[in-house]
């Protein structure tokens, strides 16, 4: 007898996930350039007071080298190489405390305080046109003695009424290289202590400089937020990641075959459409700070590059790679170096906030103790981690041996 084979029909798939997460729609060009920090961690009034968040200026990538402190795990006591983002953190200047009444509908702002000195850079910020401007902001604000005569009663008012006290504070753009003289201003939450502990000590930064790294600590995790790097008006398969047609598909492939049904007689809002891509604001939660480096200038103005330096690594160098970081140049303030990468295209000013989560996680507990940072140039393919190496291996070059035959 013949032997009969059932033929068994391969497996046709009719449904799948959708394309594109419908949690960023509108997906539209952010109307804020930098990042707003829309929530802040929980207030613990047993705590002392603290600042809970600060910005920083993206540089540039490189990598470092580590030794996992993972017991039980195949990479524990193995080293490492990952990949790290640079932020420059110059100190920003607190000039101005802020007062909220919580309500029914959310937080109404009370009363605020400004200090007596105001920088020209923050003063830019209240203005489209500095230089046509008659520069007259908060000229009348302060008299003779010091503070407005109504700040005291504003002070009060606020220890008597709120409950959410915040800090005004701005950047000092003059400090780095990102193009610009006008500097960025936010409200940073005051967390710990009751409301009058909160005032005293936001009015006691006043003029104040604040450093990152009396905010944060090496180890920890905290959130970025700031506006992507943009891309312009993208299709669907670059804005949607949907699958692209056959090759022989009449008028293009990259599109999507079926935009809806006839009825509704419309396109409903979930359909991938060709649109921007890019220049929203985003917020990333759970980054690790691997490092935290003082400005290669000490106290007495001078300049000591070792700010890249580790334990084990002994040569002195500073941060800046050779050649400086693409796009944006050398970084001599304070710096955060935080695993991965992060939101924005180079110069581009990011919010840090400390984590909204409490961290329980190993990878988030594991302290890091960082062998090798690379400062070798990140134009090409670096070979040398300082100057001096190089000079040392390629020896003087001729225009440097013109230079000292002429000087004898």
């Amino acid at each position: 007898c013949c032997k009969v084979y059932a033929k068994t029909m391969s497996h046709r798939k009719f449904e799948r996930p959708r394309h594109g997460s419908l949690g960023f729609v509108p997906r539209c060009r952010t109307a804020r350039h930098k990042g707003k920090c829309k929530r802040f961690p929980h207030d613990d009034e047993t705590k002392p007071c603290q600042l809970t968040a600060f910005m920083a200026y993206k540089a540039g990538m490189t990598h470092i080298m580590r030794e996992v402190d993972k017991p039980g795990s195949k990479l524990h006591k193995k080293e490492v190489v990952e990949a790290v983002t640079i932020l420059e953190c110059p100190p920003m200047i607190v000039v101005g405390v802020v007062g909220y009444v919580k309500t029914p509908r959310g937080l109404r702002s009370l009363a605020t305080v400004w200090a007596k000195h105001l920088n020209d850079e923050f003063k830019r910020r209240l203005y489209k046109n500095w230089y046509k401007s008659k520069k007259k902001a908060f000229t009348k604000y302060t008299d003779t003695t010091g503070r407005s005569k109504d700040s005291e009663k504003e002070l009060a008012r606020i220890k008597r009424h709120c409950q959410v006290v915040r800090v005004i504070a701005h950047t000092q753009v003059s400090k780095i290289n990102v193009g610009q003289k006008k500097a960025h201003v936010m409200e940073i939450q005051v967390n710990g202590g009751n409301t009058d502990a909160k005032v005293d000590f936001a009015t006691g930064l006043f003029e104040q400089q604040i450093r990152v790294s009396s905010i944060f600590n090496e180890s920890e995790m905290i959130d970025t937020i700031g506006v992507t790097r943009g891309h312009g008006f993208q299709g669907v398969v670059s804005r949607f990641g949907v699958t692209k047609l056959p090759r022989k598909t009449h008028k293009g492939l990259r599109k999507v075959a079926c935009i809806g049904a006839w009825h509704p007689a419309r396109v409903q809002f979930n359909v991938a459409r060709a649109g921007q891509l890019g220049y929203h604001h985003r917020t990333e939660m759970n980054k690790k700070i691997y490092k935290i480096a003082d400005g290669v200038k000490d106290k007495d103005g001078n300049f000591k590059f070792v700010n890249a330096t580790t334990e084990f690594d002994l040569t002195e160098k500073a941060i800046t790679p050779m050649g400086g970081f693409p796009h944006y140049g050398t970084v001599l303030e304070d710096y955060v170096m935080i695993k991965g990468c992060v939101t924005g295209p180079k110069k581009r000013v990011l919010t840090l906030r400390k984590s909204l989560r409490a961290q329980t996680s190993r990878s988030a507990l594991e302290q890091v103790v960082l062998k090798f940072i690379d400062t070798s140039s990140k134009f090409g393919h670096g070979r040398f981690q300082t100057a001096e190496d190089k000079l040392k291996f390629e020896g003087p070059l001729k225009k440097d041996l013109t230079k000292a035959a002429a000087a004898q």
